[in-house]
């Protein structure tokens, strides 16, 4: 297993980061949250987790070694795969749903992309023993898990890309009837990756 990378960041795409380990480009599928602290030329670690299949293996990258550790726990429940686990981390920190299961909170679940009802209280009975307490600190008040901005994420996404403030301003606020449009419809937070792909082409557009 591959448990860490460490190396100079070579590229960033919109889901994706190239890190030079020993002369060889390392491409790792990473959250934008953590693609945003990321910088092409600059050195960067992240903590890894290898999805093996039979015609590929992905690399998937993270901030710190907690998320990949929830990450590889949330896909121990059936029917939860690297994308999924990857989409609740996007919208929940490792603490926050961790919070979520000790208090059977389905309807944090169900504020990711691919979690129905049905879904979420599946997944309360397969995980709330093996995910563990929360470790960092006390739960918000009124314990209801804490959504992460994807307008936040978004900005931080496309500034860690090379561009602007200015300019990853006016992307965010030209995605924001569609992300709006999908709430509306979903009730359920946009996925970040998919709004920063239409947030890039609104950027190429305008160059």
């Amino acid at each position: 297993m591959i448990a860490f990378v460490s190396g100079r960041v070579a590229a960033l795409g919109p889901d994706t980061a190239v890190v030079q380990v020993g002369g060889v480009g390392m491409a790792v599928h990473c959250a934008p949250r953590t693609l945003a602290g990321l910088r092409v030329g600059q050195d960067a670690t992240l903590s890894t987790s290898l999805v093996v299949r039979e015609d590929s293996l992905t690399l998937y990258g993270f901030a710190d070694d907690d998320e990949r550790q929830v990450f590889e726990v949330l896909q121990t429940a059936s029917g939860v795969g690297p994308r999924l686990a990857q989409a609740m981390l996007v919208v929940h920190a490792p603490d926050d749903l961790r919070r979520a299961f000790a208090t059977e909170d389905e309807k944090a679940l169900t504020a990711v992309p691919g979690i129905g009802k049905k879904g979420a209280q599946r997944l309360l009975l397969e995980l709330k023993d093996r995910i563990g307490a929360p470790v960092g600190a006390a739960a918000p008040a009124g314990g209801a898990p804490r959504a992460a901005s994807w307008r936040d994420q978004l900005h931080a996404a496309l500034v860690g890309l090379g561009y602007a403030a200015r300019e990853a301003d006016e992307a965010v606020a030209a995605v924001e009837p569609q992300a709006e449009a999908v709430a509306a419809e979903t009730g359920a937070p946009p996925q970040v990756g998919s709004l920063l792909r239409a947030a890039l082409q609104t950027l190429n557009r305008a160059r």
